[in-house]
């Protein structure tokens, strides 16, 4: 029997545990090391990680919101999430 090994997707250590599941039935994983929760996989775009990464970059390189959202496949009011988050964590 073959073990799939599961990384962090913010810390890439393998120190992960089960966490429960998401309402729709996903199973939600743990660090261990660096304490944050995330799903192995995302069926929603603007959930994932390098997506919202892009959304910082592209908006840092002028792109506007609405063909940020054209570009990258979700709705703009996720565009202005992401982007909002991002303004509360730089601020404080």
């Amino acid at each position: 029997m073959a073990l799939k090994t599961i990384k962090c997707i913010h810390c890439e250590s393998e120190n992960v545990v089960k966490f429960g599941k998401n309402p729709n039935g996903k199973q939600r994983l743990k660090c261990n090391d660096c304490g944050r929760t995330f799903q192995e996989e995302y069926s929603n775009n603007g959930a994932k990680p390098e997506v919202k990464m892009l959304i910082v970059k592209m908006s840092m390189n002028g792109s506007g919101i609405r063909d940020i959202s054209r570009v990258l496949a979700i709705s703009t009011n996720t565009v202005l999430l992401v982007l909002k988050k991002l303004k509360m964590f730089l601020s404080t």
